[in-house]
């Protein structure tokens, strides 16, 4: 499992994980199944969409990356909107290639686009996982 070093572990401030330190040997992967957003969501939980969609963006812009140590459940709230599979989807495969739709994300996340507007998560100074962490392989 790619781990994506630099990526923030979590939403600062919060128990909203970005990332998984460590790939599950006995079950695999942990499915991603696209979760529906219903408009009574709570503040947090659209907040930590937000944050994780910026930092996506931040760290991997409109190109393909690998899920990786990146956390499903995370990934199941963006699936198949703002977040596509390229080629055919598995959804167990740590190695599965994914890409923002940065006309998805736009549409549903005007504020991370905004021009005029302070970046609303600022990435420079968080939690990431460290390079000189241990590796838990």
């Amino acid at each position: 499992m790619l781990k994506h070093r630099g990526f923030p572990g979590r939403l600062p401030g919060t128990d909203f994980q970005f990332v998984i330190r460590r790939e599950n040997r006995k079950k695999g992967a942990t499915p991603i199944t696209r979760r529906e957003r219903f408009k009574d969501r709570r503040p947090a939980d659209k907040r930590a969409d937000a944050g994780f969609l910026s930092a996506l963006i931040a760290n991997f812009g409109d190109e393909p990356f690998p899920r990786g140590n990146l956390d499903a459940g995370r990934l199941s709230w963006l699936i198949g909107r703002e977040v596509v599979a390229v080629g055919e989807f598995d959804p167990a495969d740590y190695d599965q290639l994914l890409r923002v739709d940065m006309t998805a994300a736009e549409a549903a996340f005007p504020e991370l686009f905004a021009t005029d507007a302070a970046p609303a998560f600022d990435w420079d100074d968080t939690d990431a996982w460290d390079d000189d962490e241990a590796d838990d392989d």
